[in-house]
């Protein structure tokens, strides 16, 4: 007999209403013509226009737009890089880096923060430097705490290439950079980008990271969010919450479709 899967799914349920029923009230209430946390009195548009007459907020997404892109790009050049050198080590060097490459993903960004703040001031400290932590301290952090989610997004796709792509390239007359940039990189593109986008949410979603390597004068957007939630929660906070989740839902069904049609791609060359 088979065993009933309504309990399960009703689980599922109630796990997917804890999680989405939160973000669902705010999103409405983003609306509220109202400041009423707790009664929706009618449909209005003007928190979302108060929000981008908000010089302060603007300032921040405008930072955090940029961090994110330059954030991704460097990182997603140093992780595919470091994901070919590791793919060519010999087994038992590649599982200790690998290892080692897997401790900022799984380590608590309040640790990370904190130990790179102190990286950073011991480093200023030594330079004789009188500039204190800012965008520049900001920007390494990110690409760090980035490189490893662009490695653990290419090594997949650099273990489905045959072991002697590369050698057939160099065979026919390609340079070994030739052979990479025209034969390797295709391959493996789908990996970089869904590791780019990745880096790029994480980049624009991170707060604690961003708490401890910055200055007073730089702020990111979820830094600003923080700011604001400790004065009176403004409705404003509701509209820019939207609007960030949005943004991240938008990335994440992209990486997904790019997956998806990577997939169907590779299956439809099998025979």
């Amino acid at each position: 007999m088979r065993r009933s899967r309504t309990p399960g799914r009703i689980l599922q349920i109630m796990v997917a209403v804890f999680l989405y029923a939160p973000i669902l009230v705010l999103i409405v209430f983003s609306f509220n013509s109202d400041k009423s946390r707790t009664q929706f009195k009618g449909f209005t548009l003007d928190w979302y226009v108060s929000l981008f007459q908000n010089q302060t907020v603007l300032s921040a997404l405008y930072l955090t737009l940029i961090l994110a892109v330059l954030s991704a790009v460097i990182a997603t050049i140093i992780g595919t890089v470091s994901a070919i050198g590791l793919y060519n080590m010999k087994q038992r060097p590649r599982k200790i880096l690998l290892a080692l490459n897997n401790i900022p993903v799984v380590n608590p960004d309040i640790i990370t923060g904190v130990s790179l703040m102190l990286v950073f001031v011991t480093v200023l400290r030594l330079l004789g430097s009188k500039a204190g932590l800012g965008f520049p301290t900001l920007l390494i952090a990110h690409v760090t705490f980035n490189i490893p989610f662009v490695i653990l997004s290419v090594l997949p796709k650099l273990r489905q290439l045959s072991k002697h792509t590369y050698e057939a390239a160099l065979d026919l007359g390609a340079s070994p950079f030739t052979a990479y940039r025209r034969v390797i990189l295709p391959e493996i593109m789908p990996g970089v980008v869904s590791g780019a986008m990745i880096a790029f949410t994480m980049s624009i979603d991170d707060f604690l990271i961003s708490y401890f390597t910055t200055g007073t004068s730089v702020q990111t957007l979820p830094m600003v969010i923080y700011g604001m939630t400790r004065k009176r929660i403004s409705p404003e906070i509701n509209a820019l919450s939207t609007l960030l989740f949005v943004t991240i839902l938008i990335l994440l069904i992209a990486i997904n479709v790019l997956q998806s049609r990577d997939q169907k791609r590779k299956e439809r060359r099998l025979p």
